[in-house]
């Protein structure tokens, strides 16, 4: 599959299949995920794979949104080491790139994704850092609910030229 179609097919998948996600195909992931830009070539992030059933459960228990957590093949919790910041605040984005790579090699690879998010919402974050027994300088932004799917990645016209604006607003 080619970059744009990736692209152009991710969705966000919320119903998953019992077929687990292969090691190789992890490993792949999280290597795309590790080739993302970050500010001062930092590369502060960690990730914290979960397979464990009773561990996806508690999951799909403490975030709002990650229901589907429960019955998925795994989830991947996205953070940034504060320890590794050379300039304050660019975490967010260096682990956002991360997670769109991590969820494009995912659509590359046929597998169904969902961000959900933890960052900046302190309630939602809380629980992960307890949960997953995070250092005080460990920041988790994502959660990355995943697993092979029967839905269908179907193409959407996103492009609106009028959101361009060229030169001048």
């Amino acid at each position: 599959m080619d970059l744009f179609e990736a692209i152009k097919t991710r969705r966000s998948i919320r119903s998953f299949t019992e077929e687990p996600v292969s090691q190789e195909d992890m490993d792949r992931m999280l290597e795309a995920a590790m080739c993302a830009p970050s500010a001062n070539n930092r590369q502060l992030w960690h990730f914290v794979v979960i397979r464990d059933r009773e561990m996806l459960r508690k999951v799909a228990e403490v975030h709002p949104y990650a229901k589907m957590a429960a019955g998925a093949a795994a989830a991947v919790i996205i953070c940034a080491d504060l320890n590794e910041e050379k300039t304050p605040g660019f975490w967010v984005q260096d682990c956002s790139a991360a997670t769109q790579n991590f969820m494009l090699a995912a659509r590359a690879l046929n597998i169904g994704t969902v961000w959900c998010g933890l960052h900046p919402i302190e309630d939602r974050a809380r629980p992960f850092r307890e949960i997953f027994h995070m250092p005080d300088n460990i920041r988790p932004l994502s959660l990355i609910v995943l697993g092979h799917t029967d839905q269908e990645f179907k193409a959407q016209e996103r492009f609106r030229a009028e959101r361009v604006h060229n030169e001048d607003w």
